[in-house]
């Protein structure tokens, strides 16, 4: 598992590069971590180096926000905190948006991983709070 520091939210520039330029065919991402621990802050960043035009916000009561790129493709960031069962995911479609080839972007990918595709990127941040820093597993 390789392990990438986040000291400031400057870092999440070359965090967000590094992880698209490890994983530039994979289009599904799993972010974990417990609350505050900076998902969202990292996905709004990621979405500012897919060129997302769209204000980027946390989807936790919509479930699912669609954004769009500059070129008009759809990035979709994903909150399934709220979900309570396979059956609410499956019946919004989730299978269809993880088989669209537009990037999904996953907070809380835990409680349905056994629906997420074999190639999956999942990626765990936890915080450091000795230094205020964080800690990105992939």
């Amino acid at each position: 598992m390789d392990t990438l520091r986040c000291d400031s939210v400057e870092d999440l520039d070359q965090v967000s590069m590094e992880l698209l330029r490890r994983y530039p065919d994979q289009r599904v991402f799993g972010f974990y971590g417990q609350l505050g621990a900076g998902k969202t802050a990292l996905i709004k960043n990621l979405c500012r180096h897919l060129d997302v035009v769209d204000m980027v916000s946390s989807p936790t009561f919509s479930i699912i926000n669609e954004y769009r790129t500059r070129t008009g493709q759809s990035v979709y960031h994903m909150d399934f905190y709220r979900l309570k069962s396979c059956r609410e995911l499956l019946d919004i479609g989730g299978e269809e948006y993880f088989d669209s080839g537009c990037y999904c972007l996953i907070e809380w990918p835990e409680k349905f991983e056994e629906l997420l595709p074999d190639n999956c990127v999942y990626i765990k941040i936890q915080a450091d709070e000795t230094n205020h820093s964080r800690i990105i597993q992939l």
